[in-house]
């Protein structure tokens, strides 16, 4: 083996340095939060549960996704009716896409080809190309205040909740066009696809229930009871569990896919709105509105195990 004399070792070192600091600045899990009201995003070390960064958004910042291979974040701002474009190896905003007025949740296509956007008072869809960054078309919901937009795991459908109806908007993808509407109780919000895409959760806030979907039907196969206020849905990795998080209550209830039934309730934060899991499923990320702070619950456990404070209204939290 060829030795390296200690002048060129030295150059070797100072050359690979800041790529390696760049490849360490986006080691996953990172979990970015949206805070509401101080116009920034939290990012937290996954693996420290430390907040090791804010991003100056300005505004007023909510729904987010990740694409680009978590090179990129995109974050609605209400204030400017806007997609914010956040360069995370440089964590800083690299662009601002015109949507249709007051964006809220953000989703992103299986295969990253399509950035969507529920927009509350045009009643619409904004769909954005990732690639030219530009809002290519948009489709209009029946459901009025669209909330949140999520792609079926085959990325076929959307499923749209909007806060103002009692149904779940379907948007088939490549029709680009609502086909189906469900049914549910008052105020849908979350929505959540287990891994295999055979069912759909959706919370519905005022009913206080969770809407269990057959995706293959499109009909509401059980309405499992949850806490008040019930909103966020997020779904474990192994899709055996689903989580469901309780504004009025301050809790987070988990419900077992095998019974759909709740098996479990666990206390957080105050109004905890969305959530997030790592990828391996160990770690579930609560925002919580009005306390600051974003819960770490231990899902193995089913404890608290860690309150990060954030800024001000977290919104919801993305992990990549």
């Amino acid at each position: 083996m060829k030795l390296l004399a200690r002048g060129t070792l030295t150059l070797a070192v100072a050359v690979l340095a800041p790529m390696m600091d760049a490849g360490l600045a986006l080691a996953a899990p990172f979990a970015y939060v949206p805070n509401e009201k101080s116009g920034t995003v939290s990012v937290i070390d996954a693996a420290t549960d430390a907040v090791v960064g804010t991003i100056k958004t300005g505004g007023k910042p909510r729904g987010l996704a990740i694409g680009n291979g978590g090179k990129v974040l995109y974050v609605s701002d209400q204030s400017s009716n806007s997609l914010i474009v956040i360069n995370l190896e440089k964590r800083e905003v690299a662009e601002r896409i015109k949507l249709q007025e007051s964006p809220e949740g953000v989703g992103i296509s299986p295969k990253g080809d399509w950035v969507v956007v529920a927009s509350e008072v045009s009643n619409s869809i904004n769909f954005v190309s990732p690639e030219t960054r530009k809002a290519v078309f948009s489709v209009a919901t029946k459901g009025k205040n669209p909330e949140h937009a999520h792609f079926s795991p085959d990325g076929k459908w959307l499923y749209v909740s909007a806060e103002d109806a009692d149904m779940v908007d379907i948007v088939d993808v490549e029709k680009r066009a609502q086909v189906n509407a469900i049914k549910v109780g008052d105020r849908p919000r979350g929505i959540g696809f287990l891994p295999d895409g055979s069912r759909a959760y959706v919370a519905a806030e005022i009913a206080n229930t969770v809407y269990a979907i057959d995706t293959a039907t499109q009909k509401v196969l059980a309405r499992i009871p949850a806490g008040n206020f019930s909103n966020g849905v997020t779904v474990h990795p192994d899709g055996k569990t689903v989580y469901i998080s309780n504004g009025r209550d301050g809790t987070v209830s988990v419900i077992d896919v095998a019974e759909n039934k709740i098996s479990a309730t666990i206390p957080v934060g105050k109004r905890p709105w969305n959530m997030a899991i790592t990828p391996d499923g160990r770690k579930l990320y609560v925002a919580n509105g009005r306390s600051g702070s974003v819960s770490v619950i231990d899902t193995a456990s089913r404890q608290v195990t860690r309150e990060i404070s954030v800024g001000e209204l977290p919104w919801g939290v993305v992990i990549q």
